[in-house]
């Protein structure tokens, strides 16, 4: 189906939450549906979602990330939304059936921020300095790295994150610099951590598109926008968390580039106190980056990740 022979629908319902970042992703998705199809009304439908409302406790104890994703997909299966936008980092590695990512869009900065007042990089906080995170994976990477400093759970959007730092409640915090950017708060970044540092969650700085598994005319409408480099890599990132279990009670990363090469891929499981930190890195074939992901992840397990999982898990 070609967009020439395509007609696209008078009206189309974008479903997202109502945090500043999510509806800067959504508007950012309606506004280029807008200029590829200039006769079809395209509107946001905000939504609150139960990871929005519980603030004080952290992710890893309430459910994962999926509580970010649940409200949306009823607005998808009863009509009264027609896609919905995620930052694909949020994404549960299986979806429910009835569901499909339609499109991956073209991928921001997948790294970590470092974010603070006083101090231009992680190497120059005093012993004893509170770093703020809400993200096992990065809590873990820090604790392996940087045992003298104090990690505190920090929960809430990126604007009560950055007040919590101003407050004087953090010596720094660490934060997704895709979201930073595209906020326009960029220059709240003091450094940009490198991947070898912080490996990045699965899907970080993507945005993915959900619809309803029966409806390919919206994959139609939505095949502009998909990024097939992107794609590539997040399905690799994926596939290892898939393989892994991956979730937010897991710390775990995952981060495939694109390289002459190929597709480099690599990944890491570790104890939440980070007092164990396995990694993984394998360079595969571009087309077959599924395969990529499962033998990182197979690799990880054969050192060991399987018992962390298991213990993680109860």
């Amino acid at each position: 189906m070609t967009q020439a022979t395509f007609n696209p629908p008078s009206r189309l319902v974008i479903a997202s939450r109502e945090s500043a970042l999510a509806m800067w992703q959504a508007e950012h998705i309606r506004d280029r549906l807008r200029a590829l199809y200039p006769q079809t009304e395209v509107v946001i439908l905000g939504m609150t979602t139960q990871g929005d409302q519980i603030l004080d406790v952290t992710l890893s104890k309430i459910g994962g990330k999926g509580l970010f994703v649940k409200e949306l997909e009823t607005a998808l299966e009863n009509g009264s939304a027609d896609i919905a936008v995620h930052s694909l980092k949020d994404v549960p590695m299986h979806l429910p059936p009835g569901f499909a990512l339609a499109c991956i869009a073209e991928r921001e900065d997948p790294r970590d921020a470092f974010v603070s007042n006083q101090f231009d990089n992680l190497q120059a906080l005093p012993p004893g300095s509170v770093v703020g995170t809400s993200s096992l994976r990065r809590e873990s990477q820090l604790r392996a790295r940087f045992p003298h400093l104090r990690i505190e759970p920090l929960r809430g959007n990126v604007q009560t994150r950055l007040r919590k730092l101003d407050e004087g409640q953090y010596a720094a915090i660490i934060l997704a610099a895709a979201g930073l950017k595209r906020l326009g708060l960029g220059e709240r970044i003091r450094a940009v951590l490198p991947s070898e540092d912080s490996l990045p969650a699965v899907g970080q700085g993507a945005l993915g598109i959900e619809t309803r598994a029966d409806r390919a005319d919206l994959k139609a409408l939505l095949a502009p926008l998909h990024h097939a480099d992107t794609a590539t890599c997040v399905l690799a990132e994926r596939a290892m968390s898939r393989a892994l279990a991956g979730s937010c009670q897991v710390p775990l990363g995952g981060f495939a580039e694109m390289q002459a090469e190929g597709l480099r891929m690599r990944g890491f499981v570790a104890t939440p106190d980070g007092s164990r930190l396995l990694r993984a890195e394998h360079t595969g074939d571009r087309a077959q980056p599924e395969a990529l992901g499962d033998a990182v992840a197979q690799d990880l397990l054969r050192q060991g990740a399987g018992e962390i999982l298991a213990a993680l898990h109860g």
